[in-house]
């Protein structure tokens, strides 16, 4: 793919920006990203996914957006310290997880939208898995639908529910 700028190089910048549900992209070149310069790439400005991370990691709307003060705090388990993490993106062992709670929720909420991890299911192996989840998917429907006064839909996913339970019982 070319750059969308000067026809000529390799895109290897790729932007994406979402407006009013509308979709806009733009393919660049190394050469055409610095002029436009929303990322550096000189040696000395280089764009970083671990500054990425970190500035994810420490940013806090709540507060403008300046960096929290989490920096002394350290896992009793591998010594891992907040800063280590917010540098190198990396837990150093599952006791971090605890260490680091307070801070790694809202993390966890902005980045996945929740802080439990659902995760995926085999096709194979997760039968059983897997229509429980689509009742739980259902159920949550139900209940959407009954706050907005949609009991006909209600009624149909209701149904459905019922459905699935049998065929999970049976």
């Amino acid at each position: 793919m070319l750059c969308d700028r000067c026809k000529q190089r390799p895109a290897t910048v790729h932007f994406t920006k979402i407006i009013n549900n509308e979709k806009y992209e733009q393919h660049l070149c190394e050469e055409c990203s610095k002029e436009i310069s929303q990322f550096a790439f000189g040696s000395h400005q280089g764009f970083s996914l671990n500054k990425f991370l970190a500035n994810l990691i420490n940013y806090d709307p709540s507060f403008g957006g300046v960096e929290l003060g989490y920096r002394a705090e350290r896992c009793d388990n591998c010594g891992l310290t907040y800063t280590q993490f917010t540098q190198g993106g990396k837990l150093g062992c599952n006791h971090c997880y605890q260490a680091f709670e307070n801070k790694l929720d809202p993390l966890l909420k902005r980045i996945h939208s929740s802080r439990i991890h659902k995760g995926k299911v085999p096709e194979r192996a997760g039968g059983k898995l897997k229509v429980e989840k689509e009742i739980e998917s259902l159920r949550n429907e139900l209940q959407r639908l009954v706050g907005r006064e949609e009991f006909e839909k209600a009624a149909e996913v209701r149904d459905k529910i019922k459905e699935l339970e049998k065929k999970l019982a049976g």
